[in-house]
């Protein structure tokens, strides 16, 4: 670490709050070989713009992704890591009201604690989370507070702080499986694509090259008889039929239904929904699975233009994600 790292300041204009998936950053750094530094978000006080569990991480030459406040104590939180890097001391640090550092408050008037402690193998830890992602299981990051030992379990368990231990669960990415070729489809793999989604497009006997933006990876071409038992769902998976046709989108979201698909709908009018209810009871559907199935696709917001439909969409998926 250079004392340029340590003393530059951090960009007026925050990129690295728009990054909340840190694994592939991590992994980049694993792969230049450089060490990092883990800062967590494990008590708050009040109000807070940031949830519990939020993280931020520091390289040794000082670049940052992810935060952990509106922005009020990321610069302080980076000088902190760097020196945690140098001694391999963990750091627990207290912003805020009533906090004993003055000259850094919140704008929210809330106080937050924020554990600081070196990842002493990186290598080791990108592993562990990349593997349960490829399996898409949840993994869970014990983190002692006193001494800043953490080790991996694979028990499902939430989010937080019990006595001098605080849990972090990292969930399977959320998963969005589409059908169709419109141009709302087009506008929703763009936001998808922002919003860091892993996105599959279902078109049968479509084009031969994939729309703009989406992997050949998650582009299907083959019929939904042949796609859908390729696909396996689970409970972070939303699916959306957007075809325009009453067969593939009631035998989609059929499928969808009866797999652990969070969040199941069909594009279409509010007149065509008795119809489509009594075609997929008549399908097989469970009645308990009409819990998870949104008609017709997309929150009201008065949406009108294919970006704008989009956005009502990716609205109610969020809305209805497992917490």
């Amino acid at each position: 670490m250079t004392a340029a790292a340590q003393f530059s300041p951090l960009s007026q204009w925050p990129l690295y709050g728009l990054t909340d998936d840190l694994l592939p950053t991590l992994e980049r750094w694993s792969a230049e070989g450089k060490r990092a530094a883990l800062a967590t978000l494990v008590n708050i006080t009040g109000s807070s713009p940031r949830p519990l569990g939020s993280e931020m991480v520091v390289c040794e030459d000082g670049e940052v992704q992810g935060y952990v406040s509106g922005g009020c104590v990321e610069a302080a939180v980076r000088a902190e890591a760097l020196e945690c890097l140098k001694d391999g001391q963990t750091r627990m640090l207290d912003y805020g009201a009533g906090s004993p550092v003055l000259d850094i408050q919140l704008t929210c008037g809330g106080r937050i604690g924020i554990f600081v402690r070196p990842l002493p193998d990186l290598a080791a830890h990108v592993a562990a989370r990349r593997t349960a992602r490829e399996h898409r299981r949840p993994i869970t990051l014990l983190t002692d507070l006193r001494t800043g030992d953490m080790q991996f379990c694979e028990d499902v368990r939430p989010t937080g702080r019990e006595k001098n231990c605080f849990a972090r669960q990292y969930l399977p990415p959320l998963r969005l499986i589409l059908s169709g070729g419109d141009p709302i489809i087009l506008a929703l793999l763009m936001l998808s694509g922002l919003m860091g989604l892993e996105t599959t497009l279902l078109r049968p006997y479509g084009p031969a090259e994939p729309p703009p933006g989406l992997s050949p990876a998650r582009y299907v071409r083959s019929s939904l008889d042949t796609a859908l038992p390729t696909l396996r769902p689970d409970r972070w998976t939303a699916i959306y039929s957007l075809t325009h046709d009453a067969r593939s989108d009631l035998m989609l979201a059929a499928y969808g239904l009866k797999s652990e698909a969070f969040c199941v709908s069909i594009l279409g009018s509010r007149r065509k929904i008795p119809g489509r209810l009594e075609a997929l009871k008549a399908a097989g559907v469970p009645p308990e699975a009409f819990s998870r199935l949104h008609l017709p696709a997309g929150l009201e917001i008065g949406a009108r233009t294919p970006m704008e439909i989009a956005l009502s969409i990716l609205t109610q998926m969020i809305a209805t994600r497992p917490r």
